[in-house]
C-alpha cells in the first residue's frame, strides 16, 4: 500500500528522468539560460511536484485528478522543449528520443490514474 507520493512509480520514474534531463542540460549553450533551459527545467519539475501536491489533494476526487491533469500537461510542455533542443542542435536526437519516450510512459501512466481516480482517493463518506 502506498502511503506517501515518494512511493509511487509514476513520481520515482517523473523525478528520475528530471533529473536526467537537468544534468543533460547542464551543456546547454549559455545564451539559452534563461531561456529554453529554465523553461525545460521548470516543466520537467513541475511534472513531480504535480504528483506530489495530487497526492496530498486525494481527499477531493476533483482537486486530484486536476493536479494530475497539470501533471500530464508539464510532461508533454517538456517534450516541447526537448524538440526544441534537438532542433537547435543542443541534444542529441537519439538521446532527446529516449527522454521524449520516457515521458511518454510518466504521461501514460498519469492518464491511468486520472481515469481510475476513485482508487486513488480517500473516501470522506461518513457511513
Amino acid at each position: 500500500m502506498v502511503t506517501k507520493h515518494t512511493e509511487l512509480e509514476v513520481f520515482k520514474k517523473a523525478f528520475a528522468v528530471s533529473m536526467e534531463l537537468f544534468r543533460y542540460s547542464k551543456s546547454f549553450p549559455k545564451e539559452e539560460t534563461y531561456s529554453l533551459t529554465d523553461q525545460v527545467r521548470r516543466s520537467s519539475r513541475s511534472v513531480s511536484a504535480n504528483i506530489a501536491e495530487a497526492w496530498r489533494k486525494r481527499r477531493y476526487e476533483a482537486h486530484f485528478r486536476s493536479k494530475l491533469s497539470d501533471s500530464e500537461a508539464e510532461a508533454a510542455e517538456t517534450q516541447v522543449w526537448l524538440q526544441y533542443a534537438v532542433e537547435c542542435e543542443y541534444m542529441e536526437r537519439e538521446v532527446a528520443a529516449s527522454i521524449y519516450k520516457e515521458y511518454d510512459e510518466v504521461i501514460s501512466m498519469l492518464v491511468a490514474m486520472i481515469r481510475d481516480s476513485e482508487k486513488w482517493t480517500i473516501s470522506t463518506d461518513k457511513k
